[in-house]
């Protein structure tokens, strides 16, 4: 760990080192992270000791208040910093803080106070319909066994065919399969059931994994199934991914939940409206649903103009 570059009073340096080291030895924070949260005290040391006219004591930071919260990520924000960063950096501030609480030096309310910046919202890259066909192509899949490869390739085509979470995938049953063979009743976030109907070839794909499958599941069981006969988990599809990734040469943003982006941002792409996609999906709000598949004003106005009977 890095000395302290910052000119404080000795007694900040001290309760700095200490809490340092609480941060390594009862809390076990990574390495790394505990330089991020040194290096960010530090920035927020210095900007202290330019804001009080010197080097900060306990007693101004027993003193420190929102507004001076605020001007320190005001600071930072006209250096470049981002969202992200501030938010690090605020955490970091908070941690000592509490530190001192605990030691009976200060009181953290202040920056328990101060709302750190919103972050930008980051969501995964669909796929062009192309490289998504691909990676639902039963004869794409990599495994040696022939029933794993049908697994796979029947878990990605409900992510990209129906638009289910990964979770949703892997808790369906054999119950649960329609007699119609038409559609699908999915219990989503929040036990909020929803229909979405069930393409053929999602059909079709679940129906030669069950045909391969060499373990015989209870009715009421988790029908997609792990090598060894436990129910399939994420980190298994996940794994499966990257290596059609590799192989497909496909780019890092090309994960399993990136396929239920891509069955929205076509659906959308091929005329489909918000409000049935925000249904197929199981959004709780339509501003979700246009932030997941990347609508801006002009294609909502477009919608607007071709669906409206006043347009």
């Amino acid at each position: 760990m890095e000395k302290p570059l910052v000119i404080a009073s000795p007694e900040v340096l001290r309760e700095q080192q200490r809490w340092l080291a609480r941060l390594l030895g009862e809390r076990r924070l990574a390495d790394r992270t505990a330089q991020s949260y040194e290096r960010d005290l530090r920035q927020f040391l210095g900007f202290l000791t330019r804001h009080l006219g010197g080097p900060p004591k306990i007693a101004d930071l027993a003193d420190l208040r929102p507004l001076d919260l605020r001007a320190f990520m005001a600071e930072r924000r006209r250096e470049g910093a981002g969202a992200r960063t501030l938010g690090r950096g605020l955490a970091g501030i908070r941690s000592f803080l509490r530190h001192l609480e605990r030691e009976g030096l200060a009181n953290a309310a202040g920056a328990a106070a101060t709302r750190a910046p919103r972050q930008p919202k980051s969501l995964p890259k669909p796929l062009s319909a192309r490289d998504a066909s691909r990676v639902v192509d039963a004869d794409m899949q990599l495994s040696e066994e022939p029933w794993i490869a049908a697994r796979d390739a029947a878990v990605l085509t409900l992510l990209y065919g129906c638009g289910l979470r990964i979770s949703e995938a892997l808790s369906l049953t054999r119950s649960d399969l329609p007699r119609d063979g038409q559609t699908l009743r999915i219990t989503g976030k929040g036990g909020k059931t929803r229909i979405v109907p069930l393409l053929p070839v999602a059909a079709r794909a679940i129906e030669d994994y069950l045909k391969l499958c060499p373990y015989a599941p209870a009715m009421d069981a988790p029908m997609f199934r792990g090598a060894r006969g436990g129910p399939l988990q994420p980190a298994i599809v996940q794994k499966a991914m990257r290596a059609l990734r590799s192989s497909l040469d496909l780019p890092d943003t090309a994960t399993p939940h990136a396929l239920r982006h891509s069955f929205a941002t076509h659906l959308l792409a091929g005329g489909g409206d918000l409000r049935t996609i925000q249904e197929l999906l199981g959004h709780a709000s339509l501003s979700t649903t246009q932030v997941y598949t990347g609508v801006d004003s002009s294609r909502l106005l477009d919608i607007y103009d071709r669906a409206h009977p006043r347009a």
